[in-house]
């Protein structure tokens, strides 16, 4: 029997930085909910980002946000994984050495950016509804830091820096693909899955009992902290075959298809 769903967002209940989600998920969730059934949203988003996708029912769930290193529910953090402040100013240098990129730092409650690409400004705040300041230099924000996120338009974002980072940083922090365009760098162990796993052994729910949607490698350890783990149709090879099964696509609702069956008419 299910007691617990967790799902990625971007790629998998929605294209990439998208605001546009099918608002019948937020009456199936409230109906699992009175099942007993809880649900955890698993993303590379800020978590205020993800209450505001989730506004209707925000207090109905729990969220795993910066791909682990934030879980919080109803509005108040439970924990968080921080990185050291001297780590993170290095990879600001590093990815500005590149030139290609834009990066951004996140705290626990805001994410930093010293760009002045109107574009991405624009993507940060009104695509994923991010809290940003936007300040002088990265490199003057003190902070307690949980992520750094790197971006690259265009699609290459492991090209254009996944490469020096995983040997820059690979052995001591977690270096991810969190979409075409997104790099993310967190905390050694961090990931969403080891963070699903905290919530389930204070809710004592085995992983026999939980079920999971993704779509990138940033997913890879959700689906498999959950026996009834789930690829969306649009994913990448590596997690069709690592998930036990392969739904529709985001933008045919393929988590929703899958949710609606375990509601009790």
């Amino acid at each position: 029997m299910i007691k617990l769903i967790a799902t990625d967002i971007d790629g998998t209940l929605v294209p990439d930085g998208s605001d546009k989600i099918n608002p019948e998920i937020f009456e199936v969730i409230m109906h699992l909910k009175k099942q007993g059934i809880y649900f955890v949203v698993a993303s590379g988003r800020q978590w205020k980002s993800i209450e505001r996708l989730f506004m209707p029912i925000k207090d109905a769930i729990f969220y795993i946000a910066e791909n682990g290193a934030y879980v919080g529910a109803r509005g108040r953090e439970l924990f968080t994984v921080p990185m050291k402040q001297e780590d993170v100013y290095e990879i600001v240098k590093q990815v500005r050495e590149l030139g290609t990129c834009e990066v951004m730092v996140s705290g626990k409650d805001v994410i930093y950016i010293d760009s002045k690409n109107p574009v991405f400004i624009d993507y940060l705040i009104n695509g994923y509804h991010n809290e940003v300041e936007q300040v002088k230099d990265l490199l003057m924000v003190k902070e307690e830091f949980i992520k750094v996120s790197i971006y690259h338009q265009g699609y290459q974002a492991y090209e254009a820096a996944g490469v020096v980072m995983e040997k820059n940083w690979g052995g001591k922090l977690k270096v991810v693909t969190a979409g075409k365009e997104w790099l993310d760098i967190m905390e050694k162990g961090v990931n969403k899955g080891a963070a699903l796993n905290t919530i389930q052994e204070s809710l004592e729910i085995f992983r026999e009992e939980t079920m999971a949607f993704g779509d990138n490698l940033n997913d890879l350890e959700l689906l498999a902290a959950a026996e009834e783990s789930y690829a969306i149709g649009n994913a990448r090879e590596e997690v069709k075959k690592a998930a036990k099964y392969v739904t529709d696509t985001n933008v045919n609702d393929g988590v929703l298809k899958e949710i609606r069956k375990l509601v009790i008419k």
